[in-house]
């Protein structure tokens, strides 16, 4: 058994420059770890595979296409592929998201 703690990752060179850490990496899927601290956000960009978000702690404001919604802890947001998504926190509290695309990506995302 494989288990995997997120904290002893380490945080992935992304363009968004935020903590972001790889937490499962196999061609079926990919799985990655978020935190955004207050003010935090991702640049919307387009996926092109599927993603959902689970969050985790606090509460997210969550763009998928021209819609955003704060969306608090425990709730999953599906963001079909080829739509503008992006994630950011305005609240004053750290947030923490579970960010799952299937399957793994095999051509770059495009940041809009």
């Amino acid at each position: 058994m494989k288990i995997i703690n997120w904290k002893s990752l380490d945080i992935v060179d992304t363009p968004h420059k935020l903590d972001v850490r790889r937490l499962y990496d196999y061609d079926n899927a990919q799985a990655m770890h978020i935190s955004l601290k207050p003010g935090d956000s991702l640049k919307p960009h387009i996926t092109p595979v599927d993603v959902f978000f689970y969050i985790l702690e606090g509460a997210v404001d969550v763009r998928v296409g021209d819609e955003t919604i704060t969306v608090e802890k425990d709730n999953l947001v599906e963001s079909p592929k080829d739509i503008v998504h992006c994630l950011s926190n305005s609240s004053g509290n750290l947030s923490r998201i579970l960010v799952v695309k299937s399957p793994k990506p095999t051509s770059k995302t495009k940041l809009l």
